[in-house]
C-alpha cells in the first residue's frame, strides 16, 4: 500500500528545518513527512522519529536504516520529553505530528479500525494497551456508549446508536468491525445518511479516539512543548478533529499570551511571558488536487506556531 503523506506541501513551506538542528517528527507513521524533511537535513543534523506503534516502528527502522543521522523510537507522542531526555537532547528546532490514523491501520483488517473490512474490534494503535474497542462496545453502559460517541464523534444520533448496541450485544457478543458497523447504520436513519459517507464514520472514530486516549496525548504533549522548543523553531500540528485541533488553538493562544493576570490587577505579578507566536492565524488545509489524490485527507487541518 503506498503512503501518501497528508499536506506536506504545506509542511514543507511552514515548518522550514534547520539543517544542522534537531527535527522530532512525533508521529512516524509510513515515513513520508519524515522523509521529505530529512532532505533538507545535512550530515550535522538529525532527524528524531517516534511512533506508538510497535509495526509501524519496524517498518520506519527499514526505511531509515541507511541513515546514520536518523534515531527512530518506540514512543507515545505525549512521552517525547522523556525520549528527548534520555538521548541527551535539551530542545528541538522543528516539531510535526499528525493525530490521523495511518493508511496501514485503515488497510490492516486486524487491527481493526476500518468499518469497510471485516476484523476484530481491536482499534489499539499499540497492541500492547490493555482496552479494545471491543470490551467497551460490549461492556459500558447506554449512557456511556451515548456520552462517548457524542463527544468524541459528535454524532446527532449517539443515543439511538447506543441503544443499538446494548440491544444487539444482549443478543450476541459484538466482535467484528463489519457487525459493528451494521448496528450502527440501522440505527442511523436513512434520511440523514449521507452519500458517500458511512453512518458508522463518527462512530468508529470515536472509539478510536477514545480507546488510545488521543485527546489526553494531545494535551499532554503540548503542556510540555514551551521548554523543548529552540527559539526560532517551529511546531507544525496536523489534526482531522474538531477537538483536535481545538487542543491546538487553545494551547497556541494560551504560549501567545504576556500576562494572565485578573484584569484591573495594576502590575503583573503572573509572571506570564509570550512563548509563541501564531504562524497561522486559521488553520491551513489541503488543496483541491490533495484531496482529490488522497481522500483520506479532506478533514486535515493544520496549525503552525514559532518560539520566540
Amino acid at each position: 500500500m503506498k503512503h501518501v503523506p497528508v499536506m506536506i506541501r504545506e509542511v514543507l513551506k511552514y515548518l522550514p528545518v534547520d539543517p544542522d538542528g534537531i527535527t522530532l517528527d512525533m508521529t512516524g507513521g509510513g515515513g513520508g513527512h519524515s522523509a521529505a524533511m530529512l532532505k533538507e537535513i545535512s550530515a550535522k543534523g538529525r532527524l528524531i522519529v517516534l511512533d506508538r506503534d510497535p509495526d509501524a516502528v519496524v517498518r520506519l527502522k527499514e526505511r531509515f536504516a541507511e541513515h546514520t543521522n536518523v534515531t527512530v523510537i518506540h514512543s507515545n507522542f505525549s512521552d517525547f520529553d522523556q525520549v528527548l531526555d534520555e538521548l541527551g537532547i535539551r530542545s528541538v528546532s522543528s516539531v510535526l505530528a499528525d493525530f490521523g490514523v495511518s493508511l496501514f491501520h485503515l488497510k490492516t483488517a486486524e487491527r481493526g479500525f476500518s468499518f469497510r473490512s471485516q476484523g476484530p474490534l481491536d482499534m489499539r494503535m499499540n497492541p500492547a494497551d490493555r482496552l479494545t474497542a471491543a470490551e467497551v462496545v460490549n461492556s459500558y453502559s447506554r449512557e456511556t456508549l451515548a456520552n462517548l460517541i457524542r463527544k468524541y464523534g459528535e454524532d446527532d444520533f449517539a443515543w439511538n446508536i447506543a441503544t443499538a448496541i446494548v440491544a444487539a450485544r444482549a443478543i450476541k457478543r459484538i466482535e467484528t468491525t463489519v457487525q459493528l458497523a451494521d448496528i450502527i447504520a440501522s440505527a442511523v436513519p436513512k434520511k440523514a445518511q449521507k452519500p458517500g459517507v458511512h453512518p458508522a464514520t463518527k462512530s468508529f472514530q470515536a472509539l478510536r479516539i477514545y480507546v488510545n486516549g488521543e485527546l489526553d496525548a494531545i494535551e499532554k504533549m503540548l503542556g510540555k512543548l514551551e521548554k523543548y522548543m529552540d527559539k526560532g523553531g517551529r511546531a507544525a500540528f496536523i489534526s482531522f478533529h474538531s477537538l483536535e485541533d481545538r487542543l491546538v488553538k487553545d494551547y497556541f493562544r494560551e504560549f501567545e499570551k504576556e500576562c494572565v493576570c485578573p484584569p484591573g490587577m495594576p502590575v503583573c505579578t503572573c509572571g506570564k511571558v509570550r512563548t509563541f507566536r501564531q504562524i497561522t492565524r486559521k488553520p491551513l488545509t489541503p488543496k483541491e488536487d490533495e484531496i482529490e489524490m488522497n481522500a483520506l485527507s479532506r478533514s486535515a487541518k493544520m496549525r503552525v506556531a514559532e518560539r520566540v
